[in-house]
């Protein structure tokens, strides 16, 4: 199956024969769909915390951060913001010279003005056209406008990382999503005058990001007055995934080389396990809001960060009185009720196994890296999210999932997804590491599992990709877990272009 060639080009992108082999054989099997316990809702797997509980976490927060204790943001934001921009392709690429009324491009040039990267377009439109926006607009240049935005010769948007796309306009300038979220780690992460963020960017753009920061970077350390430490790493080439052709078999190019496609957002899990911070929070790089609209955002962010410590102190306690033996029958009670109220595990051994058996079980519950996630309120159709599934060892546990890994064809399954109250916006805070400092290998903790195949194309020809598991969700799944309950105030993603026009995007 795999013929010398193969072989020399798997050791060069760091990846075992054996590896491929899985994968390959993936496309075959599939994954399975994760047998679910119940959908996670307040009471049950996701904490409603009351006005007292929230003051406590916060108080927690900020004496961890004066006590110096380690702290990153992680943000992934590699990859091109081309999907933002997909109605504009359309209308730009089609016959019609006209939007159509309705539809997103009209709306967004009746409001164009209310774009923060109004003036940056005008100053291309003259440049290129010798002509205002408006003045295009009247000629019926609609095309010529939205191109202005998209093509390498204007804006180039369509190609640029939303990172570095105009996000927001203040009375003394405009700001990229990536300067939001510097701003916004100075607010909520800072610790010994420090501020460090990691971004994940991918090769393309990794010299676009190194400028934007120099040229933003000394501006941003003056007016907060602290110091920024920032990182960037690539997606390794190790955790690309092979692809397969329709009948599942090895794809290769014209070449006969062997295809590999990046192994999505969970490929991720290795470029976190790679930061040194006990405390890392985690937030998608469009997922920001102007300064008059952060104040939700920042007290939440401390909650969380509280919560995450009050619940480690009490993880670390516990961990200590059964490595030392010092604990009594009430105390190992009280941590089989931690299990079960506190990281919602549903495991009848809980209440069967007694003495230095339920010690060894409740060590191993504990014993995991640690993630609080924010979770809103589902106002919408429902759909992936947080759920209690059931783990290998017959426990059930707090887990993210995405709709995909639910069976479609499971009566009981659909009526859980259906019955979901909220939605997983991607707002969390990870401890990793150990009571004694050491860091967990993170790999060791994901569910292989719960990847999925979806259908893309090479060079017209259709294929097969296997997803990794996800960041969030199967690459975190054997992990300690809280959900706990955010205001919608705090999720203010940017999915299209038209988002910026949001009230939540304007100063």
């Amino acid at each position: 199956m795999l013929n010398q060639n193969d072989l020399a080009q798997i050791a060069g992108k760091g990846v075992s024969a054996e590896t491929v082999e899985k994968q390959l054989k993936q496309f075959s099997t599939g994954f399975p769909y994760l047998k679910l316990a119940g959908s996670a809702t307040i009471g049950h797997g996701i904490i409603k915390l009351s006005s007292e509980q929230e003051e406590e976490a916060i108080a927690r927060w900020k004496k961890y951060l004066s006590d110096g204790g380690e702290v990153m943001k992680f943000v992934p934001a590699s990859g091109a913001a081309s999907r933002m921009f997909k109605a504009l392709f359309s209308f730009v690429d089609g016959e019609e010279d006209t939007p159509k009324p309705g539809s997103p491009v009209a709306e967004l040039l009746a409001h164009i003005e209310e774009t923060p990267f109004y003036d940056e377009l005008s100053d291309v439109c003259k440049r290129l056209y010798n002509k205002s926006i408006a003045e295009l607009i009247d000629e019926n240049r609609a095309k010529d406008v939205i191109a202005a935005i998209i093509r390498p010769e204007g804006l180039n948007y369509g190609q640029l990382p939303k990172a570095l796309l105009t996000f927001h306009k203040y009375n003394d300038g405009v700001r990229t999503s990536l300067e939001e979220q510097l701003i916004e780690g100075a607010q909520t992460a800072a610790a010994n005058g420090k501020v460090r963020l990691h971004f994940t960017v991918s090769a393309d753009h990794r010299k676009l990001f190194e400028k934007k920061i120099s040229e933003v970077l000394p501006a941003i350390e003056a007016k907060t007055g602290l110091k920024f430490d920032i990182s960037m790493s690539e997606q390794k080439p190790s955790t690309d995934t092979v692809a397969a052709t329709v009948d599942n078999e090895l794809f290769r190019d014209d070449n006969g080389k062997l295809v590999f496609r990046p192994g999505g957002h969970g490929a991720l899990i290795e470029n976190l396990n790679d930061i040194d911070s006990a405390v890392v929070f985690i937030k998608n790089i469009d997922n920001v809001v102007p300064d008059s609209r952060r104040t939700e955002t920042i007290r939440y962010k401390q909650i969380i960060g509280g919560t995450l410590i009050l619940v480690h102190d009490r993880i670390e306690k516990y961990l200590e009185s059964i490595h030392t033996g010092c604990y009594t029958p009430s105390e190992l009670k009280e941590m089989a009720d931690f299990l079960h109220t506190t990281l919602s595990i549903e495991d009848k051994r809980l209440n069967t196994l007694t003495g230095r058996a339920l010690a060894e079980y409740i060590k191993e519950k504990l014993n995991r890296p640690l993630r609080v996630c924010g979770m809103v309120r589902n106002e919408g159709e429902p759909g992936g999210g947080p759920f209690i599934a059931v783990n290998p060892d017959g426990s059930a546990s707090p887990q993210i999932l995405e709709s995909t890994q639910i069976d479609p064809k499971s009566e009981s399954a659909q009526a859980m997804m259906k019955s979901a109250t909220h939605f997983n916006p991607v707002d969390l805070v990870c401890y990793l590491k150990r009571p004694d400092g050491s860091a967990y290998y993170l790999p060791d903790y994901v569910d292989h599992n719960t990847g999925f195949i979806s259908s893309k194309s090479f060079a017209g020809r259709e294929l097969k990709a296997l997803e990794l598991p996800g960041l969030w969700n199967g690459a975190m799944s054997d992990w300690s877990t809280v959900f706990v309950e955010v205001p919608a105030e705090t999720f203010n993603p940017v999915k299209t272009v038209n988002d910026l026009l949001r009230p939540a995007h304007q100063q």
